[in-house]
């Protein structure tokens, strides 16, 4: 049986989300322990850290 859902398309389009998402928090103004530990759990938990990222990570040092 082939269930092709698109969990390649799905997968990579998580794992840019991730990238970003790292790009920006190594960007941000937080600490260096702040910005380790939102790196854990984005690439830990790939889509749910991302999310949790998205609404409550750091924001970007630059407006």
């Amino acid at each position: 049986m082939n269930f092709n859902t698109g969990g390649g398309l799905v997968g990579l389009l998580i794992l840019i989300g991730d990238i970003w998402a790292i790009i920006n928090i190594l960007q941000s103004g937080a600490s260096t322990g702040a910005k380790l530990l939102w790196i854990l759990l984005v690439v830990l938990l790939p889509l749910l850290g991302l999310i949790i990222w998205f609404v409550a990570g750091p924001k970007s040092s630059t407006s």
